[in-house]
């Protein structure tokens, strides 16, 4: 029996995906004067195809027990290979990259929002409504 229908679970996949882009966009970042760096980037449809074959589960003791799962998947980051931006051979557009920024964080932020109204629902019925 899943308390939230699986909510929590893709919530926390979701979470996972925003947090392995933010790593790649800091990466960019980071290396905009790097000579010859390529550009990374983290993709939706591989993260998901990935997410749906590697699921892992616990040892339940009683029927009675909320089933655990975890996912161990590697996210599909990529870089442009043939991808160039500037003279040096860098593929890091500085731009780019800032509004990649901004909009992952929007996105994190929405995750943390929705995550943390539904734990204070299962709080609320753990209390008992009070």
């Amino acid at each position: 029996m899943s308390i939230f229908g699986g909510a929590i679970s893709s919530l926390e996949q979701g979470l996972g995906f925003s947090a392995t882009k933010q790593k790649a966009i800091a990466q960019n970042i980071a290396n905009v004067d790097t000579p010859n760096y390529k550009a990374k980037s983290v993709s939706f449809s591989e993260y998901l195809s990935s997410a749906k074959h590697s699921t892992i589960s616990a040892h339940r003791t009683q029927v009675k027990h909320i089933d655990f799962h975890t996912n161990s998947s590697t996210y599909g980051v990529f870089d442009y290979a043939n991808y160039r931006y500037n003279h040096n051979g860098n593929g890091v557009d500085m731009d780019k990259e800032q509004a990649n920024l901004a909009t992952n964080q929007i996105y994190y932020n929405a995750l943390i929002d929705r995550m943390s109204g539904k734990l204070n629902t299962l709080q609320t019925v753990i209390k008992g409504g009070r």
